[in-house]
């Protein structure tokens, strides 16, 4: 049993954090931290940053309401204020151990206003396969409008994509292989710990019931306003980050999409934040799209920086409001707030 518990704590928290300092040492090995602050002292507009964090914020509080329309079917009915601060906390908390936020806002809801945690985990599971097909759809979207860009960018500059997967250091394929492994083990991770909840009948319902809650929500187009808002807001969050930066104020609002959709899929990787793996694919993209490669170097390095310095504040945020909340053995049918 300690074997197993010893096992557990290294593929949650020494992994991921040994996976993410590998990547980032790879990247910025030689990096002139000398010139990096001196460009964020005198050559970086910081209103823009300013800008940019309101929408990191609304992003969860979206997340939040929608979480809380997707209880209503199953009769459940936490409050709002209760809800946004586990998601706060649950975005924190997985910066230390990487998806056990998930778990932790069901307990959040469970303990300060009795929500069911299987039903409530249910929903969670519900609401990562809305938001994976919606990713899903719009990278498809985005890859269909953006073709016509890299054949023109291609023929213009002589470049191949044999030319650019030559271009791949082994080193840099190696990156890219142990990202897509981790991705893998993550699944069947997660997997495994979704069986524990078969265990027993009450809690595999409640499950159930979670997964299908969409069948019953009041309003499907304020669900679906609610998801758009998710994700225009994390796009935003990301994209007037771009004017700090002179190396990459010149880039489109449609190549900011290619490199948000890319570094979407890159956070699936089980690291603290996506640190590493989204370093890496955003810096990609980048130079795809002219950036030269010490400005994506840079700018990826602090815009994850300080979007992670956000999360964080809102989970300590969420971590001292909610000890000032009070609690309740079971919420009544009828609560709203």
């Amino acid at each position: 049993m300690k074997e197993n518990k010893l096992i557990n704590y290294i593929f949650q928290i020494v992994a991921p954090l040994v996976l993410s300092g590998l990547i980032l040492w790879w990247m910025y090995r030689g990096f002139d931290w000398e010139e990096f602050f001196e460009v964020l002292n005198y050559q970086t507009d910081w209103m823009w940053m300013l800008l940019s964090m309101p929408f990191g914020i609304t992003a969860q509080i979206f997340r939040a309401l929608r979480w809380k329309q997707t209880l209503e079917p199953v009769q459940e009915h936490p409050r709002t204020t209760v809800c946004i601060n586990s998601v706060y906390l649950s975005y924190a908390s997985s910066l230390v151990i990487p998806r056990i936020g998930e778990v932790l806002r069901c307990g959040v809801l469970s303990r300060y206003d009795g929500t069911s945690f299987s039903k409530a985990l249910g929903t969670v599971v519900t609401e990562r396969i809305v938001d994976s097909i919606f990713v899903v759809l719009l990278a498809g979207l985005t890859i269909l409008f953006q073709l016509p860009v890299f054949i023109t960018f291609f023929r213009q500059t002589g470049i191949s994509v044999v030319g650019v997967l030559q271009g791949f250091s082994a080193t840099g394929y190696m990156v890219t292989l142990v990202c897509a492994l981790a991705l893998v083990l993550l699944l069947v991770w997660l997997m495994r710990r979704l069986s524990v909840f078969k265990k027993t009948r009450n809690a595999f319902l409640g499950l159930r019931d979670g997964l299908v809650s969409l069948r019953n929500i009041k309003s499907v187009p304020v669900f679906l306003l609610y998801t758009f808002g998710i994700w225009l807001s994390y796009y935003l969050h990301f994209y007037f980050t771009i004017f700090c930066f002179e190396g990459t104020s010149f880039l489109s609002m449609s190549a900011v999409l290619v490199a948000f959709v890319v570094g979407c899929f890159a956070v699936l990787v089980p690291t603290p934040n996506g640190a590493g793996p989204w370093h890496f694919a955003v810096k990609t993209v980048l130079l795809l799209y002219g950036v030269q490669a010490d400005d994506g170097v840079m700018f990826v390095l602090a815009v994850h920086t300080l979007q992670t310095l956000l999360v964080l504040v809102l989970g300590l945020y969420a971590l001292v409001r909610l000890q000032f909340t009070s609690r309740a053995l079971k919420q009544s049918p009828g609560r709203k707030n």
